[in-house]
């Protein structure tokens, strides 16, 4: 079936290539050399990198200029939206906007709580919720504003969501996982793995869906440098789940940067050989620099590109319009 934006991350997954896919944030500065320089870490290196949105409810540079310059900077932009900073006019429009610059990818979110930021007392918005959201932009790529008026030309993005598989009750992740892919969506990453066995307990329940089918499963995994960094995810983060084991091994390390950097290769050589999974989405939280390290050691360079020969049977049309 046809393509929907073209992109180099669409025509690599539906081709049946294992992606790669990286994470940047932009400054907290009005200077974009910054997103130039970070774009060194992941060319060639990665098939696409996403541009956070006020991370952690963090004042930063927009996440669409700076999908914008990234494009400059050579890498493919996955463009994050969140539901906390704009309503339904801002956020369609920032999104003709956004592809208009050539962003062809966008990840739709809800965003962190304003609370945990630096502008705690701001006003959340909200107006949609992540699902409304994919279905927003799903309609506009068939040409439809929200409020049904004609888009002349529409953009064509490839739709993304988030999936934590940690999160309890199980149930209700699989059925909000659903309600995604009902909504639009044609990729999925999750939130970063650090527990093998409750995240086949998640993959097992979307199989038995057979959502692993409808659109593209992409595992996040992150490289830590302290075991208080991984503590503080076990203790502090919710819907974070951080098995006894990696902390122990960062404890013990003579290293505790070197293991960490084990350990997050050690669970992309692990995801790379289950099926039902379409890629690993690295998120080195200021870290950017340890990316072309791991996707080394992992196996996973070079980068292959469109065209260059599927290791399975082409993917079609995933996800509903």
């Amino acid at each position: 079936m046809e393509m929907v934006s073209g992109s180099n991350l669409e025509r690599l997954l539906r081709e049946g290539h294992f992606v790669v896919c990286g994470e940047m944030g932009p400054p907290q500065g009005a200077d974009k050399a910054a997103i130039l320089k970070k774009c060194d870490y992941f060319r060639d290196v990665v098939d696409a990198v996403n541009l956070t949105d006020n991370q952690t409810a963090i004042a930063r540079m927009s996440s669409v200029m700076s999908s914008a310059f990234a494009i400059q900077g050579g890498v493919e932009p996955i463009m994050q939206m969140t539901c906390r900073d704009r309503n339904r006019l801002a956020q369609q429009s920032e999104i003709l906007g956004a592809y208009a610059a050539g962003v062809r990818n966008i990840l739709c979110l809800s965003g962190d709580y304003q609370s945990f930021g630096n502008h705690p007392d701001s006003k959340g918005v909200f107006d949609l919720d992540s699902v409304q959201l994919i279905h927003t932009v799903a309609g506009m790529n068939a040409g439809r504003f929200l409020c049904g008026d004609e888009i002349k030309p529409p953009p064509k993005m490839f739709i993304g969501g988030a999936a934590n598989p940690f999160a309890v009750p199980l149930d209700l992740r699989v059925i909000r996982l659903g309600k995604k892919i009902a909504a639009g969506a044609h990729f999925i990453q999750t939130q970063p793995v650090f527990d093998c066995p409750k995240f086949e307990r998640w993959l097992t329940a979307i199989k038995k869906e057979g959502y692993h089918e409808q659109v593209f499963i992409l595992v996040g995994v992150m490289p830590v440098r302290s075991v208080k960094a991984l503590t503080y995810m076990k203790e502090s983060v919710p819907g974070m789940s951080i098995a006894d084991e990696y902390i122990s091994r960062m404890k013990s390390a003579a290293d505790p940067k070197e293991e960490g950097v084990a350990i997050c290769v050690e669970i992309m050589k692990y995801l790379k050989d289950i099926p039902g999974i379409s890629g690993v989405h690295i998120m080195p939280v200021m870290w950017e620099s340890i990316t072309p390290r791991l996707v080394e050691e992992a196996g996973l360079l070079p980068r292959p590109k469109p065209g260059d020969g599927a290791k399975k049977e082409p993917v079609g049309m995933l996800g509903k319009e």
